[in-house]
């Protein structure tokens, strides 16, 4: 009875050294380096969205994914994940209210149409806004789905009415009509002309997979985001934005993972790997690429977002975004059993994380995603700097941490272990 646990003990020990031999030839400091020295690059000018830096760090993450092997996408010829966002310009607008003609300032048309003109007999669904609480996530979701809805703003939330072209900034060409009125009663009848003129904006994803063995339609998603915020205002003679940490250490740790899963090529499900692009515009990348897979055929999402830094429990160790949410940190922390490193909850709650990176679109589908980090939320000296370089990064807990995810998802993968989905009831 006492030499059984030590055997478990020692075998434990046998199979994470022998795992750790295997997994330092992949992922290492050297190759860890290598990765995000490129993609941080001055050369890459700060990766921001239609912008060549952003065009050449897609090269280059699409030029890694080939050379590891990794196929593309179905219905895709290249590792690219092309989409198109539309940027209107409003050219004219009118409104009438119970025959009463508006300020055409206090109206605001959310359209992929150059021209809409509707009135109370459209069949448009109809919704009054007393209160903030709720109603960017509410109008985001109209927008998303394609629905056909007024806002009827109330005049005592004028000060935010402003604030809604943040939604005119780039549509899919799939979006909503939505229409947002700032008047102090709902009328019941109105007339609403608006006419638009659209630029075109590309944008793209990089996405590769390994095909699963034995559940082939089955999917778990390691991404990061690659873009940042470009260049800026100069702080001392710097004008970069590297956004080393932000995310270029995520987009390395993704690069890495699939160079590790590929070696290993004994994955039951299928994995995606997944650079998003326009994450600092508000995860437009991860909002194309969730509308284009099942979310219930994804069985877990870990999206890695700046692990650069040492976590405020030093090294070894990083947190989980939404960790009470699923159970898929206990899993992972479960397959480290018996090594050094250690994943703990989100300490940083009133930041919102779980709700503010690439995680979230399918997060609030019922996907267990969850994102990865050990960014000092309350201290972080770098975070949206022009500071933000290499020379800042700890390789070698990054290197660690990257071996730890990959490890750490083995069970998941070998469809051993699926996390418990997020329950969408509870989220805000």
């Amino acid at each position: 009875m006492i030499k059984k646990p030590a055997f478990f003990i020692v075998a434990l020990f046998v199979c994470f050294f022998v795992k750790a031999q295997s997994i330092d030839k992949i992922i290492n400091v050297s190759e860890v380096n290598r990765i995000e020295k490129t993609l941080s690059s001055d050369d890459m000018k700060g990766r921001a969205i239609f912008t060549e830096g952003i065009d050449k760090a897609a090269t280059f993450i699409s030029n890694e994914f080939q050379q590891t092997g990794l196929q593309k996408l179905p219905g895709l010829d290249t590792y690219m994940q092309n989409f198109v966002l539309l940027k209107p310009v409003q050219v004219s607008a009118s409104i009438i209210l119970d025959n009463n003609k508006a300020d055409a300032k206090n109206l605001m048309v959310v359209t992929p149409k150059k021209v809409i003109k509707i009135n109370e007999q459209s069949g448009y669904e109809q919704e009054q806004v007393k209160s903030i609480d709720g109603f960017f996530k509410t109008a985001s979701a109209a927008i998303k789905e394609g629905k056909k809805k007024i806002f009827w703003i109330d005049t005592s939330m004028s000060t935010i009415f402003p604030r809604l072209n943040f939604f005119k900034r780039s549509l899919d060409p799939g979006a909503g009509d939505v229409i947002f009125v700032l008047t102090s009663t709902i009328p019941k009848t109105f007339s609403i002309e608006a006419t638009h003129n659209f630029e075109e904006k590309k944008l793209a994803n990089v996405v590769g997979e390994i095909k699963g063995k034995t559940r082939p339609d089955e999917f778990v998603v390691f991404s990061a985001h690659y873009d940042h915020l470009g260049i800026g205002k100069a702080v001392n003679g710097d004008s970069i934005y590297n956004g080393a940490n932000d995310d270029a250490s995520g987009t390395t740790a993704v690069i890495l993972l699939a160079k590790y899963f590929k070696a290993l090529n004994n994955n039951d499900r299928t994995i995606i790997f997944v650079a998003f692009t326009g994450e600092e515009s508000g995860g437009l990348g991860s909002g194309y690429f969730s509308n284009h897979i099942p979310p219930a055929d994804v069985m877990a999402m870990f999206n890695i977002e700046m692990i650069g830094t040492d976590s405020k429990w030093g090294l070894n160790a990083a947190y989980i975004t939404g960790y009470e949410k699923t159970d898929m940190g206990k899993i992972l922390q479960k397959n480290l059993v018996g090594s050094d490193f250690n994943f703990y909850p989100d300490p940083y709650t009133e930041e919102n994380l779980f709700y503010r990176s690439d995680n979230a679109t399918l997060a609030r589908l019922g996907v267990p995603a969850h994102t990865i980090s050990t960014s000092k939320m309350d201290s972080e000296p770098n975070y949206h700097k022009v500071s933000d370089e290499i020379s800042t990064l700890n390789m070698d807990n990054m290197a660690a941490i990257i071996r730890s995810v990959a490890i750490s998802s083995t069970s998941i993968i070998q469809g051993k272990d699926t996390p418990t989905r997020v329950n969408t009831k509870d989220l805000k």
